[in-house]
């Protein structure tokens, strides 16, 4: 991996707050993989670096998952195509081709699963707290009844990972010419139209934000 593409430690950080979901991937006994998009939570529990979610039990991905496998949870930032008619090096010499920026944080590590209801009800408090915290009437696991929520919390499953390896990568055009690089965040700025607007916004402004730094 370039080094030029690497996010550094603080701006990890800062991308898997702005970013509390992911696609936990995993390779069952029989060398099937299988993928399912989690929300998730970052955890430092003793010093120990975990990834804290939960399954809906009826997903039988839980069930296929060995504890202490290793696993890897993909979280994924904007992304968006880059076209090479956006570079003012085009009209110098020609010898530009398309490519893709994107940002992704990837952490891998060995998975234990929690068919435990008391297990599952911190973890769903503590996901719950991480996306309500903010809002000006957060709601609380505690505001439905207590029956309900203990039948709700039997038909999750737990699932922590310890976090052995970090691959942080965020590809936005640094190995080109700041000329280059202001002619991609235009054009992108310029794109118009689901589904790629958003993304290309979010592009554009990460790559302002890196000019910025």
């Amino acid at each position: 991996m370039p080094r030029f593409n690497i996010m550094h430690e603080p701006e990890v950080g800062a991308f898997l707050r702005a970013h509390p979901v992911a696609h936990l991937v995993t390779v069952g006994a029989d060398g099937v993989p299988d993928a399912t998009l989690l929300p998730i939570l970052i955890d430092n529990d003793g010093g120990r670096d975990r990834v804290v979610a939960h399954f809906a039990r009826a997903n039988n991905h839980w069930r296929r998952i060995v504890n202490g496998s290793p696993a890897l949870f993909v979280v994924a930032g904007p992304d968006a195509y880059i076209s090479p008619s956006w570079y003012a090096s085009k009209a110098e010499h020609g010898r530009v081709v398309p490519t893709w920026n994107y940002s992704a944080v990837h952490l891998s590590g060995p998975v234990t699963i929690y068919d435990d209801v008391d297990w599952v009800r911190t973890a769903v408090t503590r996901l719950t707290e991480r996306h309500e915290g903010e809002r000006a009437k957060p709601w609380a696991v505690s505001d439905a009844p207590a029956t309900y929520v203990s039948g709700q919390l039997r038909a999750v499953v737990g699932i922590e990972m310890t976090i052995v390896k970090v691959e942080a990568k965020a590809k936005l055009s640094q190995n080109r010419s700041d000329e280059d690089r202001y002619g991609v965040i235009a054009g992108l700025r310029e794109e118009s139209g689901p589904p790629g607007a958003r993304q290309a916004s979010a592009v554009a402004a990460a790559m302002q934000e890196q000019f910025e730094h």
